[in-house]
């Protein structure tokens, strides 16, 4: 999900679920409720790969290098400051599982949330695209307007730290920017805006859900896009839309069904996609996908989080359950990831979206993943968010 820069932690397939079951919307002191623990009440905690998530956390640190040392991490400084960071950064420990986990257990201390919550998935799409408009290829894939302006509201009210609104000046006030109906019925057209024409109509909006994607192109080459700011309007969950109106029963909901619907109903495809009146634009990477900490992603090791609760760069060690790639269940999901995203629909406190890679096999467990879990926050030792 701040919406992602590179994944609409946002956002992923978790907006898609958003509708069907949604953590606690949490409001107020971020740092209140967090109980200090040992690691040997993780579950799960000493079967886990921790040089993976070292490797992911030492992306965090490359970003946290380049911030000032007084720098508060998260709302009222839950995770204290870049410089109680540096330390611990500096002593990464080389590649091997049994120095990472020596590292976490001496550098942090875990920190429950005493809730359970949602936890979902997104991955990155390949889709078929152009660089020239033809009538297979149809559907744009737009750039960041220049004029589309966003705002911080934590800059101006504190009490509003991790809110955003984005929007467009008109005389003087800040005006609401046009809706996805409203542009895909052109108003953007004419400004050399296009990045890319999109083959499928439906692609290009599961795009705009996962926020970040490959572009197979007709000539033979690829081209990779990742989040570059949304329209600011409201985000509606299309899964909620077609179980509210009978399409498919609320708990058959995923990114396969909703898929197979739109597929199956052509000529009320393009008014249940616009029910959802956010559009997302884009920008071309060099790398990525890249989330909304300016770190690239790692495959079931980035996780994107609501970041008026869990500040990015912070270990989040997960105890939930993901789907089989082969759709015949679920299994254990106990490992350490990365807070490194966000997403429009990932709020609460207890609010994860997993972040599961690219290919079929992403697919198939980001489209379905929707599970309850508990997590636990790795916090500096010389950080208390109960202070």
């Amino acid at each position: 999900m701040t919406a992602p820069r590179g994944a609409v932690a946002a956002i992923g397939a978790a907006l898609v679920l958003a509708a069907c079951g949604t953590g606690p919307e949490d409001s107020g002191d971020s740092a209140a409720g967090w109980t200090p623990v040992a690691f040997s009440a993780l579950p799960g905690w000493t079967a886990d790969r921790h040089d993976e998530a070292a490797a992911a956390l030492a992306k965090s640190c490359a970003v946290l290098a380049r911030r000032p040392a007084s720098r508060s991490l998260g709302a009222g400084g839950l995770a204290g400051t870049v410089g109680d960071w540096r330390p611990l950064c500096e002593a990464l420990p080389p590649p091997g599982a049994a120095a990472a986990r020596a590292f976490f257990e001496r550098w942090f201390t875990p920190w429950a949330a005493g809730a359970d919550g949602l936890f979902t998935g997104y991955y990155e799409p390949t889709l078929a695209a152009s660089l020239r408009r033809s009538e297979r290829y149809a559907t744009p894939l737009y750039a960041r307007p220049p004029d589309l302006v966003s705002v911080a509201l934590g800059d101006f009210r504190p009490d509003l730290a991790g809110e955003r609104i984005a929007g467009r000046v008109i005389d003087g006030r800040l005006a609401p920017y046009p809706s996805r109906s409203e542009i895909a019925a052109g108003q953007l057209e004419g400004r050399g805006l296009e990045i890319a024409w999109i083959a499928d109509p439906v692609d290009a909006f599961f795009l705009h859900i996962q926020g970040s994607g490959r572009l197979a192109l007709d000539d033979g080459g690829v081209l990779r896009v990742g989040y570059d700011g949304r329209n600011g309007r409201p985000y509606t969950a299309i899964g909620g839309v077609l179980a509210e109106e009978g399409e498919i029963a609320r708990e058959e909901v995923s990114m396969q069904s909703i898929r197979a619907w739109l597929a199956a109903n052509p000529e009320r495809a393009e008014r249940v996609m616009n029910a959802n009146s956010s559009y997302v634009f884009f920008r071309t990477l060099a790398d990525g996908p890249v989330g909304a900490q300016g770190a690239v992603l790692t495959p079931g090791r980035s996780l994107a989080v609501d970041r008026r609760f869990v500040p990015l760069s912070v270990p989040v060690w997960l105890d939930t359950e993901a789907p089989l790639p082969d759709g015949s269940g679920s299994a254990p999901l106990r490992r350490l990831a990365i807070a490194q995203d966000t997403g429009s629909a990932i709020r609460g406190r207890v609010r994860g979206d997993v972040f599961w890679g690219a290919g079929a096999a992403a697919a198939a467990i980001a489209g379905r993943m929707n599970s309850r879990g508990r997590y636990y926050l790795l916090l500096p030792k010389s950080v208390s968010p109960a202070a």
